[in-house]
């Protein structure tokens, strides 16, 4: 299994992307054909081959396709069909980015997989997907450079408005500030930056929080051994009132509690490693 993770370089393509990330699966590797991709509040553009074949199950169904793909914000864990061998460059959006960008995806597509035509996204005819995964393994930062001049143009034809102007001051706070005092924070009412929020991402404030909670449990679960594990400790390290709360919330955002999860380790970051930016 081969995988990378770098983000851009170019200050302008920042602004609304987080990171390009890599992930190569070769026939004969070995691992859970079926890993599970936790609740995420940001949008991940998806880069195969056009015969690349791809299939996402949710409770409310299975969405499937060839070739390059959304995923969108979702609320739920999505099991990914990942049985064949596959080769795919992911670019992983700043929540709410869509939002600025003048384009049939700006409204709500919660939950949604959907297929794009990446040419037609950044305006370019020659643009070939195939050719930068063909170079993706061996030279990273040269294939994420690419990625910089073929975004930027698209990029810089956002609109920003008052109400994505205030997500982006929300965002550095969701991590460390409670809902209830960002308004003192911002010097907004709770009124105004629920309602932007909402406007930008299509999410409230606090699902999005409870998602980015959930990624740093689960990385730190990802990091510990089943048996070392403490189930209260980590309740109250993570401000959940009891250790049921903490049952409860795992069990509603991944359909397993705490120790199903920590003994199936069926989550991406379990079966492709958590890899930090490089």
């Amino acid at each position: 299994m081969k995988n990378w993770k770098f983000p851009p370089k170019n200050s302008d393509v920042a602004k609304y992307i987080e990171c390009y990330w890599f992930l190569e699966k070769e026939r004969g590797d070995v691992g859970n054909a079926h890993p599970k991709l936790n609740p995420d509040p940001s949008a991940h553009l998806i880069m195969s081959s056009c015969n690349q074949r791809f299939q996402y199950d949710q409770d409310s169904g299975v969405q499937k396709g060839n070739g390059s793909h959304w995923i969108f914000p979702h609320r739920k864990t999505l099991t990914i069909d990942h049985s064949s061998p596959f080769q795919i460059i992911g670019i992983k959006f700043i929540v709410g980015a869509l939002y600025s960008l003048n384009s049939p995806f700006s409204h709500s597509k919660l939950e949604l997989v959907e297929c794009v035509d990446i040419n037609q996204l950044v305006g370019l005819e020659s643009f070939r997907s195939e050719t930068l995964l063909i170079n993706a393994e061996r030279q990273p930062q040269q294939v994420c450079d690419t990625l910089d001049e073929i975004f930027a143009p698209w990029l810089s034809k956002s609109k920003e408005d008052k109400h994505s102007e205030l997500v982006s001051q929300i965002l550095p706070l969701l991590g460390n500030t409670s809902i209830a005092q960002m308004g003192a924070a911002l010097h907004r009412s709770q009124r105004t930056i629920e309602r932007s929020f909402m406007r930008v991402t299509d999410l409230t404030l606090k699902q999005c929080q409870s998602m980015i909670r959930l990624e740093e449990i689960l990385n730190y679960l990802y990091q510990s051994n089943h048996e070392d594990i403490d189930w209260a400790g980590l309740a109250a390290t993570f401000e959940f009132s009891d250790q049921s709360h903490l049952i409860r919330h795992l069990k509603c955002s991944i359909g397993k509690t705490p120790g199903e999860y920590a003994r199936q380790r069926d989550l991406t970051i379990d079966i492709y490693g958590d890899f930090e930016l490089i």
